[in-house]
């Protein structure tokens, strides 16, 4: 059946009557026609807001003499009521299925000719304390309009696919082209690292998204890694054109060796239009913490943070999100998607990997560890503001000066005159052997306890850093601790940090900027540096902002 139905009229206990096109017909009665409305009187509200586009009788249930209910389908929800001048046995209290809570629906053959439809979603549902969840929500309907299987299950069939069709989420129009949506069905290639976090990814896997995933039409093939750099590797030199989607399940460290093996293919621009995902398997988890964030969802962590992303998986919206581009004094480039830092945030996120079978709770643990042994740091940071700082001097560099890669010795040809399938220009950098432009910021001080330039929200799942960032915002949100912060200051604010309310302190030792790159010159090689939680070499770095160089699963 292609489009919407016609609507169907009164049916009887456990069946429904409509009209089918094609094939045989069951004997219809044209739909009663409503009295005319009273001058000036209102029409009645379509339910759900929108037009009906498909209505009927079935049965409440997959079995036989089950209850019958009403369905009115809009574009927005399936509403369940009883059934006008039913009596006794009813369902229950009228209920409405937000489509946008809908994951899947499939409809099949049943007992004594009859067929079934069935609907999957997953509602917000909110304890008496704590955040709301998603929890799993099926309803079953029965058709039967007698002897005639072929006809009950076209009926069946036609209210599914349609249910399906609604409940793919619209595509934003507000921001060009930027947005998507994963097709059905879909393929998906899940990189898992059962050895992230507390160890249990794979069996998280198992019991939570898989099931998931099938209710969405979305059929995986499992990739296990067994090694440091496995899932570079694999998608470096792997035939991706199968997948649709790669899906890691794992901690930020999983996602930061995919990006980088994808960047090191030949058709890495291509292959970066294949939409990300993120599923918490890990002990810090900010990737996935920040687009639960953007989903507007309510902080949540472990298994309903799990929940959340794998149904933002099932809906299958993805978006562009910016990528950092570090380059090192020792010729690496590297690419980012959540952050750099040095100093004690550094620190805490390495020191606390010895706790790693504590999961989220290693990093307090870590973080009273680093405040009893406060460590300072001497170097020189320098940052390209956002919007040009009181005072500045406007930019004087020379558009045909020549521009490093991070790549010792290379000079790279300018922007937009790149040869096919090389990387991305880094046009706002100099080499690292060259002051930086006049038009940047030196910050006056030279001592440090903690540098974090960030491009997510979160930098954990419990610690919201940037509330103001977004996928796609172009900006580098850099924080930087000034030397002289007492413990109890520096405690304060990474508790106000659960909260995203650090800032609002006011402490005179902590300084936020917004970026589009920077440049921090470690005076010696001393203290830890991280890049996605990634342990990186103690040495002069910097990077700069590529906006939407690639695709990621998001909720919004």
């Amino acid at each position: 059946m292609n489009g919407a139905a016609p609507p169907a009229i009164a049916g009887r206990r456990g069946g429904c009557q409509q009209r089918v096109s094609g094939g045989r017909r069951s004997p219809v009665r044209p739909a009663p026609v409503p009295p005319p409305m009273a001058a000036g009187r209102r029409a009645p509200p379509e339910p759900g807001g929108g037009p009906v586009l498909l209505q009927g009788i079935f049965g409440a249930g997959a079995t036989p003499g089950a209850a019958s209910c009403s369905l009115v389908l809009t574009a927005r929800e399936l509403q369940v009521r009883r059934p006008p001048g039913s009596s006794g046995g009813s369902p229950g209290p009228d209920a409405a299925l937000r489509l946008a809570d809908c994951v899947g629906s499939v409809a099949f053959p049943a007992a004594a000719a009859a067929a079934c439809f069935s609907v999957v979603c997953y509602p917000l549902r909110g304890p008496r304390w704590g955040s709301p969840a998603r929890q799993r929500l099926e309803r079953t309907f029965r058709v039967c309009l007698g002897p005639d299987a072929e006809g009950n299950l076209r009926i069946a069939q036609a209210w599914s696919r349609r249910i399906r069709e609604l409940s793919v989420p619209a595509v934003p129009t507000q921001d060009g082209d930027s947005y998507g949506v994963l097709p059905r069905p879909c393929r998906a290639l899940v990189l898992l690292n059962p050895q992230s976090g507390t160890g249990r990814a794979l069996e998280d896997f198992q019991a939570v998204v898989q099931p998931m995933l099938a209710e969405a039409d979305i059929a995986t093939t499992v990739f296990i890694t067994e090694r440091p750099h496995h899932a570079h590797e694999k998608v470096r030199d792997e035939d991706l054109s199968q997948w649709d989607t790669l899906v890691v399940m794992a901690g930020d460290g999983l996602l930061y060796e995919v990006v980088n093996g994808l960047m090191e293919r030949p058709d890495w621009e291509e292959t970066m239009k294949k939409p990300l995902c993120i599923l918490p398997g890990g002990s810090g988890n900010a990737l996935a913490a920040s687009i639960n964030h953007y989903a507007g969802n309510d902080h949540v962590a472990k298994k309903k943070l799990l929940t959340n992303c794998t149904f933002i998986l099932c809906k299958g919206l993805h978006t562009q999100m910016d990528l950092v581009s570090l380059s090192t004094a020792s010729g690496k480039r590297l690419f980012s998607f959540l952050g750099f830092g040095w100093g004690f945030i550094s620190d805490v996120d390495i020191d606390s990997e010895k706790y790693r079978w504590l999961g989220n709770a290693r990093f307090t643990l870590g973080t009273l560890q680093c405040l009893a042994k406060l460590r300072v740091y001497q170097g020189r940071l320098s940052y390209l503001p956002a919007v040009p700082e009181q005072g500045s001097l406007p930019a004087l560099r020379d558009p045909h000066a020549p521009v490093t890669n991070g790549q010792a010795g290379r000079i790279l040809p300018p922007a937009g005159t790149e040869a096919p399938g090389a990387l991305p220009t880094d046009s706002l950098l100099v080499p690292l052997c060259q002051p930086v432009p006049a038009h940047w910021t030196v910050v006056p001080e030279e001592e440090f306890v903690s540098v974090y330039a960030i491009y997510q929200s979160h930098l954990g799942t419990n610690l919201l850093m940037a509330p103001a960032a977004q996928l796609h915002d172009g900006c580098i949100h850099l924080f930087y601790l000034k030397a002289g912060i007492s413990r109890v200051a520096l405690l304060k604010i990474f508790l106000a940090m659960a909260r995203g309310t650090h800032l609002d302190l006011n402490c005179p030792h902590l300084r936020y900027v917004p970026v589009r790159a920077f440049r921090l010159e470690p005076r010696a090689a001393t203290g830890i540096m991280t890049v996605d939680g990634e342990v990186l070499a103690c040495e002069p770095v910097q990077g700069q902002i590529h906006s939407r160089l690639c695709r990621v699963l998001s909720g919004s």
